[in-house]
């Protein structure tokens, strides 16, 4: 049976993968907002000795990876097989992001050096199979970072305060690697309008106070996510109509 050209077996071989990834996810959570090392023998001598399974975060973790398997597909192509293998790789330190970030309003200097770090590896492979597609990785990381990075500086000018930490100005030129300079900025809009919308039910729901601080890189995880699986003209094509009011008129 098949299911997109894809064997219904992948399927299953992935899912599971998906939820070995979860568990250790939970590992990395603890880890890593104390600096501490991720691959270390007390994940057996401690962790595994006190094993409690987070069903949420692993089942959350198989789904997510037979969605990216499902819409990225596997063709017999070298740079959409490291699409795949990239974005499998990069989903687990996303949720990883989301959950700290979310919990202790930080992301991890770790955390973002490590996304740097793999997705500088993918951005040589790629680079390799196609030089253009290499140099919009590194394009991707230097506009990331840019927009952010500007945010944050004009945040302080006029606001006397940091619009956003840091932390998101290094995650998103990370992120910049894996997408390319159009992608990350489709993340960018796409973040700012999650967090308005989620920020105002927050709000008006009072789950947050006015005065509380509402981390924003869970809305960059979100937003890459939904790129991850959406098709890029599609969310094109739904930002015009929402910054144009609904009056842009082309097609997908």
């Amino acid at each position: 049976m098949y299911i997109n050209d894809i064997n219904i077996i992948f399927y299953i071989l992935i899912g599971i993968l998906g939820l070995i990834v979860g568990q250790f996810i939970d590992w990395c959570n603890i880890r890593l907002p104390e600096y501490k090392k991720v691959f270390s023998k007390e994940f057996f001598t401690i962790y595994m000795k006190n094993f409690k399974p987070k069903y949420f975060l692993i089942i959350t973790t198989a789904l997510l990876y037979i969605a990216i398997l499902y819409f990225v597909g596997w063709k017999p192509n070298m740079l959409y097989q490291l699409k795949l293998v990239k974005y499998l790789v990069l989903a687990p330190m996303l949720l990883s992001a989301l959950i700290i970030d979310w919990k202790l309003q930080i992301i991890p200097n770790r955390l973002n050096l490590t996304i740097f770090e793999v997705g500088l590896a993918f951005t040589f492979a790629q680079g390799i199979c196609n030089i253009n597609v290499g140099i919009d990785m590194l394009l991707g990381a230097v506009v990331g970072a840019g927009i952010f990075l500007i945010i944050t500086l004009l945040g302080g000018i006029i606001a006397g305060k940091e619009a956003m930490g840091f932390g998101d100005v290094k995650f998103m030129g990370a992120l910049g690697l894996f997408f390319g300079w159009v992608n990350i900025i489709i993340i960018s809009l796409i973040s700012f309008l999650l967090a308005a919308v989620i920020s105002i039910i927050l709000l008006t729901t009072k789950k947050k106070k006015t005065d509380e601080y509402i981390p924003f890189g869970p809305f960059i995880v979100l937003a890459t996510f939904i790129v991850m699986l959406v098709p890029s003209n599609i969310l094109l094509f739904g930002l015009f109509k929402i910054f144009t009011l609904g009056m842009y008129q082309g097609s997908i």
